[in-house]
């Protein structure tokens, strides 16, 4: 299913916006993807330089979770090109 969405749909990202609490979203990566902390690292990464990327379902999620966090994140999809 997950591919049918991204093939039909295309991929989304998850925006922070910043500065923000790295240790915030740290925290929420850790708790949503059961990572540890060489993992998480990577994630943040992506996150903060807006490449880490999914389904708009997954990224919406993601980003409900991180405000719930006090993390001011949106998803979104890339405009047509």
């Amino acid at each position: 299913m997950r591919g049918r969405l991204l093939s039909e749909h295309g991929r989304a990202t998850l925006q922070v916006a910043l500065p923000t609490s790295d240790t915030a979203i740290m925290r929420v990566l850790r708790t949503e993807f059961g990572i540890g902390l060489d993992g998480v690292r990577a994630v943040l990464e992506q996150v903060l330089t807006g490449q880490y990327s999914g389904t708009l379902p997954e990224m919406e999620l993601l980003a409900r979770k991180l405000r719930a966090s006090g993390v001011e994140a949106a998803a979104s999809r890339p405009g047509p090109e």
